[in-house]
């Protein structure tokens, strides 16, 4: 389903959208060497119970996850990418974590995932590979806009990651957001330009581009949910909810400052 918003909803998703970038910017602040996933999932329940938002994540059943996630946030470590469970895991100086957030708050949903290096430790490909997915969010974050094609999207965030000498793996990508957190359209990431379904005002799209070092080839944990490189290299992912608008596009989860 394609879910074009209303412009009372699209208001609505501002809200949403500033909730979650402050939940993940509060996180962030939060995480140092030391601090367990599953401190960060709680943190995220009381954060989302305290503003009177409903998480995407506890009771979402998807057919490629294994029962509900039941957890807040999803929290990615190094070789994990995407849907990281949260477990019994203290984070270490030079770890790279992704954490991935969807909340909705007064019935509209808003999506966003960062990714940052733990402690003082900065590994080089950790750097690199954090900076390609920022870059490659942003390049599709321009091309994007009212009368613009889904694979214009796809083709400038594939650009920017195969530049940097990453294989794309096109098994997850962007997605429409709105009443659910996962809705068409699907948004890979990389594509022709020119095709695909024509972008309206009020249609909300979270775009995500994520890239694995050395390989395009993901590997599901025995927890069934998290997402991980099939050869252990590092991983990266970032991700915004934007809003289609009459005259070009906005950022819903830009952190405010």
């Amino acid at each position: 389903m394609i879910e074009i918003l209303s412009p009372a909803d699209v208001l609505r998703a501002k809200e949403t959208g500033a909730l979650v970038a402050g939940i993940l910017q509060t996180l962030k602040s939060r995480c140092v060497v030391g601090t367990n996933l599953l401190d960060i999932d709680r943190w995220a329940q009381a954060m989302i119970t305290e503003a009177g938002a409903q998480s995407c994540y506890v009771d979402y059943e998807p057919s490629f996850g294994r029962g509900p996630f039941g957890h807040y946030i999803c929290t990615s470590v190094n070789d994990a990418v995407l849907h990281g469970l949260p477990h019994d895991y203290p984070l270490a100086d030079g770890d790279l974590l992704s954490l991935d957030l969807a909340v909705s708050l007064g019935g509209v949903v808003t999506d966003s995932a960062i990714s940052f290096i733990v402690g003082d430790v900065r590994p080089p490909e950790s750097v690199a590979l954090i900076d390609a997915t920022e870059r490659a969010l942003q390049a599709g974050i321009a091309a994007a806009g009212p009368g613009v094609r889904i694979g214009d999207i796809s083709y400038a965030i594939g650009s920017v990651l195969g530049a940097a000498g990453y294989s794309i793996n096109t098994e997850f990508g962007g997605h429409g957001v709105g009443s659910t957190m996962h809705q068409d359209p699907h948004i890979s990431n990389t594509g022709r330009p020119g095709r695909g379904y024509r972008l309206r005002p009020g249609l909300l799209l979270a775009l995500e581009p994520w890239v694995m070092a050395d390989t395009a080839t993901l590997v599901t944990d025995p927890d069934g949910w998290t997402l991980r490189s099939a050869t252990g290299c590092r991983t990266a992912h970032s991700e915004h909810t934007i809003a289609i608008t009459d005259d070009g596009v906005e950022v819903l989860t830009l952190p405010r400052s």
